[in-house]
């Protein structure tokens, strides 16, 4: 009786011990990629310091197991992130301090809260800084938009309508009757403020200058004769670090050219002197020095004045989606 019994528990031990090696192993595998895959995507982030806020922007992929990241600070254009990691609900990211004008890298520490992140960094001012950010908005429309009337932005006399975002000299004038870039100044912006609108705009860059027509003041159209050595979407007609203008035009300082550019959610086509160099193509994120990171919003036509060289504007017409 009793070595039956024991004959039957081994029985059992070696059925049960049978089932359980034929089981998938059970680790932290699942629940860590389930982690990972509620950071991937596009993030608008604001970056808080004690005197203002930045806008910022962040696209985080996964490929083979590995984390990778575009990332736009307070300034320029997207750039691949040299660290990220995701562990559980918190992430860490590194900013250089080459990219920062910084003393130190900039660590930003976050976590994952519903759906907003959250979190702070080190400040390039030394201080800790606070940032957060939400999911970037598709900004599909359901169909094509209807146009309204054309809305004349500048009156060919003075600023009237347009406000410079910061105290100068230098400042903005007007001379001849076309708006003139500063050159290391302020930037110039409009008071009205477009969702989806098509764009007329024409524009006379002077050798060895700098400048750009940002749309919803969030995406960067390039204006330049002096970048000949940077990547193609940093030249004329380029969305800013994200879209090169293709086929790319001739670099003709002290001409008057145009812009004639559409813009529909995130998709852009950009006519530069009635090419097409950009045709409705997706706009991923912000250009640095956008007026705010709050892409879902409507936002105003403004001209980069911070850039060096001189470049003169007129005959600047918005036609708005109703």
């Amino acid at each position: 009786m009793k070595i039956g019994k024991v004959i039957l528990s081994l029985a059992i031990a070696l059925v049960v011990g049978f089932s359980c090696a034929s089981l998938p192993a059970q680790n932290s595998s699942p629940a860590k990629g389930a982690s990972v895959a509620s950071f991937l995507g596009r993030w608008d982030l604001t970056v808080k310091s004690a005197d203002r806020e930045y806008p910022s922007w962040i696209e985080i992929q996964e490929k083979d197991g590995q984390l990778s990241a575009q990332f736009v600070g307070r300034w320029g254009n997207a750039r691949p992130l040299p660290k990220i990691e995701v562990h559980g609900a918190h992430i860490t990211f590194v900013s250089p301090k080459e990219e920062e004008g910084s003393k130190e890298d900039m660590v930003y520490q976050g976590t994952l809260t519903g759906k907003t992140l959250s979190g702070s960094t080190n400040g390039a001012d030394g201080t800790p800084w606070k940032w957060s950010g939400v999911r970037a908005p598709s900004l599909k429309r359901a169909k094509a938009p209807e146009w309204g009337e054309p809305i004349h932005l500048f009156n060919g006399k003075d600023l009237t309508g347009w406000k410079m975002d910061k105290p100068g000299p230098p400042e903005w004038t007007v001379k001849d009757g076309n708006l003139v870039s500063p050159g290391n100044g302020p930037e110039l912006v409009n008071e009205h403020k477009f969702q989806d609108f098509k764009l007329h705009v024409e524009f006379n860059c002077h050798k060895d200058s700098n400048s750009g027509v940002y749309l919803r003041g969030r995406y960067e159209t390039q204006v330049e004769t002096e970048s000949a050595g940077e990547p193609p979407s940093h030249h004329t007609g380029g969305i800013y670090g994200f879209l090169a203008p293709t086929p790319e035009q001739p670099r003709t300082p002290d001409v008057w050219q145009t812009f004639d550019i559409t813009l529909i959610g995130r998709r852009v086509t950009v006519v530069l002197n009635g090419q097409t160099v950009i045709d409705n193509q997706e706009i991923p994120g912000i250009t640095g020095g956008a007026v705010d990171s709050h892409e879902e919003m409507p936002g105003p036509i403004f001209v980069q004045g911070g850039e060096k060289g001189h470049v003169e504007y007129r005959n600047i017409i918005v036609i708005p989606a109703k």
